[in-house]
């Protein structure tokens, strides 16, 4: 994403993507590689940080794995990218503030992908910022204190600072004096200039390069693995490539992620794996992912990788409304679900969000679009937690925005047994949770937003309890549910009394 621009494919961008290789048909066809892979292992102990350690099937998508502890139970993350792209040098970070962390905790998200640039990082070549460490270091500390925990991504846009935006260094950027043309009202355009499709050649292939990327990863896994905060690294945002004559967009970017990117997440995965063994490894498609073609990306060969695409629609991008009908969140499901199944790993969507909220069909956007993520996810991060207009969750006074208090919905961060059905009916605001306990009985937690009516729990099955029978109107709530070791147990959540048309409080129109 670019800060204070539409992330957005204007006409003439997307009648070249349709040219270039027909990917905006939701019944593209595309394989990834044939490789075998087995599902990820458990990590090594259930703290909060811990919390996403080995697989286990999710309701509605069982060949796909889910996050899970120590102890078995299955998790969800729920979440928001944050962000600072304005400030960098000794300003970087600095419009990031503990309150992001508060306030997603009141509203019951549990996970933050925090945003961070290789050029704030490593503004010289070798000589890094320890005043950007530090600055690191604060936000997972305050994301602790409030029990968020933090995706670190590698982000980048249009490659980086040499192109007007930010990412990866000046240095490292390498053009082979080709043309670029800035595109101020249609930025993402510019990832199609040659000099920028270049640099990511010379980034994924030049030898000096890629020891650059991994040292920079070295020192990020030195600094902050172990961190009780630090759930994952994401390798690289939303990578892109450089198409060759004659080439398909849906072509290149199978070839791009094969060829090019499954070796960088490998290398990479290698170099974490020298100062952090725990923490998860999250990789990404190419954008195109988007538009329903499946990734073309190899084994990672690692046991703690989650596969982490986006969830974007071009024509959404380029201002229209939510259409129903077309069938995108169905071609992007099937699409997206490919690679996971086949090597057996689990889901984390790590942005998603239409830039005009309150349009027409929106609302019921959001709730196709939870539902399916739902089906196949572990969870996902919304973008992007601020305050503001433009994709900002809230507004200045940290209300809800028209339709996103729809992303705060009551769901499960912690289930201790397999879980049957997992389902959220937004018509009624009722959640239903139905699970078979483990063989050694755990907690399984609920987190229930804030809503004018408060909730109701209910609870069945043998030795089934919870912590709370119900949470008063205008409070999140933090429920515990235990039960005995293999028993049936269903949840059932619904708003308290008083309940009418289900609106949230903080809800207002843009």
């Amino acid at each position: 994403m670019a800060p204070r621009r539409v992330r957005r494919l204007v006409p003439a961008v997307l009648l070249a993507v349709a040219l270039l290789g027909g990917v905006l048909t939701p019944t593209a066809q595309a394989g990834p590689p044939t490789v075998q892979a087995g599902p990820a292992a458990a990590r090594a102990d259930d703290s909060p940080r811990a919390g996403a350690g080995g697989t286990s099937p999710p309701a509605g998508a069982t060949d796909i794995p889910r996050l899970t502890d120590r102890r078995g139970r299955t998790l969800t993350l729920r979440g928001w990218n944050v962000e600072d792209k304005t400030h960098q040098g000794d300003e970087a970070l600095s419009a990031i503030t503990e309150r992001h962390f508060r306030d997603l905790r009141a509203r019951g998200f549990n996970v933050a992908r925090l945003l961070v640039f290789w050029d704030d990082l490593e503004p010289r070549r070798g000589h890094y910022s320890h005043r950007y460490l530090r600055k690191i270091q604060r936000i997972l500390g305050w994301a602790h204190k409030h029990r968020v925990q933090v995706v670190l991504d590698a982000h980048q846009d249009v490659f980086g600072p040499a192109f007007g935006h930010r990412g990866i260094p000046r240095w490292a950027t390498r053009t082979d004096g080709l043309p670029f043309t800035p595109h101020p009202d249609d930025w993402f355009a510019e990832y199609f200039e040659p000099a920028v499709q270049r640099a990511f050649t010379h980034l994924y292939e030049d030898a000096d390069l890629r020891t650059a990327q991994v040292r920079m990863w070295r020192l990020i896994a030195d600094r902050f693995g172990g961190h009780p905060a630090l759930l994952g690294y994401d390798l690289i945002n939303e990578p892109m490539g450089e198409l060759r004559p004659g080439e398909g967009l849906a072509t290149a970017a199978r070839r791009i992620e094969a060829t090019q990117l499954t070796p960088l997440y490998n290398r990479l995965a290698d170099a974490i794996r020298t100062r952090d063994h725990a923490t998860w490894l999250f990789v990404e498609p190419t954008p195109i992912v988007g538009e329903g073609v499946p990734t073309g990306l190899g084994r990672i060969d690692d046991e703690r990788v989650v596969y982490a695409p986006h969830f974007y629609n071009t024509a959404m991008e380029a201002g229209a409304d939510y259409d129903p009908s077309a069938g995108w969140i169905e071609a992007y499901e099937r699409a997206v679900t490919a690679y996971p199944r086949e090597h057996g790993l689990p889901v984390v969507v790590g942005e998603w969000g239409p830039l005009n909220n309150g349009l027409p069909n929106m609302r019921r956007f959001y709730d196709d679009a939870l539902a399916s993520l739902n089906r196949y996810s572990s969870g996902w991060a919304g973008y992007v937690w601020c305050y503001g207009g433009g994709y900002c969750a809230l507004d200045p006074d940290g209300r809800f925005r028209t339709n996103k208090e729809r992303t705060a919905t009551p769901y499960a961060p912690a289930v201790a047994g397999t879980v049957r059905e997992d389902v959220h009916d937004p018509g009624t605001a009722t959640y239903r949770l139905s699970y078979r306990a483990t063989r050694r009985p755990g907690t399984t937690e609920l987190s229930l937003p804030p809503s004018p009516t408060g909730w109701r729990v209910q609870v069945s099955g043998r030795g089934a309890h919870a912590s709370a029978d119900s949470v008063p109107a205008g409070r999140a709530g933090q429920v515990k549910v235990w039960a005995a070791r293999h028993e049936a147990v269903d949840v059932r959540v619904t708003p308290g009394p008083g309940h009418g048309p289900h609106e949230s409080p903080e809800r207002k129109a843009d």
